[in-house]
């Protein structure tokens, strides 16, 4: 018999005050076109391969907010995308630790994380 729950994660939820400045501002930190529409008033999905990122301002509250990453953005070049988003004047919360991760906040105060892996 088959497990009733499959052993992959869809989506994952971050909670965004402002859903079309979220949008902007996840698809430009990915390289992405802001495509895709914004669904029903605060949800947008940002295709991520087999797990999607969920922008979802209607759980927007303080104690939503994201403090410790719960997943990482994969990079092959830790130095590069360290340097592209201390560029963008993105808010570190860390510098390159153990040479292959750091992390830094959203407009919103979520903690982030990108990973050479």
């Amino acid at each position: 018999m088959l497990h009733p729950i499959s052993k992959e994660i869809g989506a994952i939820f971050i909670p965004v005050s402002n859903i079309e400045k979220a949008r902007d501002w996840y698809t430009e930190l990915l390289g992405l076109h802001t495509e895709g529409e914004i669904l029903y008033g605060h949800l947008f999905v940002i295709p991520m391969g087999t797990t999607n990122i969920v922008l979802d301002s209607k759980i927007s509250r303080l104690e939503n907010r994201i403090n410790t990453p719960l997943f990482h953005f994969n990079t092959n070049n830790i130095e590069s995308a360290f340097h592209y988003v201390k560029q963008k004047g993105i808010e570190l919360t860390t510098e390159i630790e153990h040479g292959h991760w750091f992390c830094f906040k959203d407009p919103d105060g979520n903690h982030l994380m990108i990973c050479a892996c």
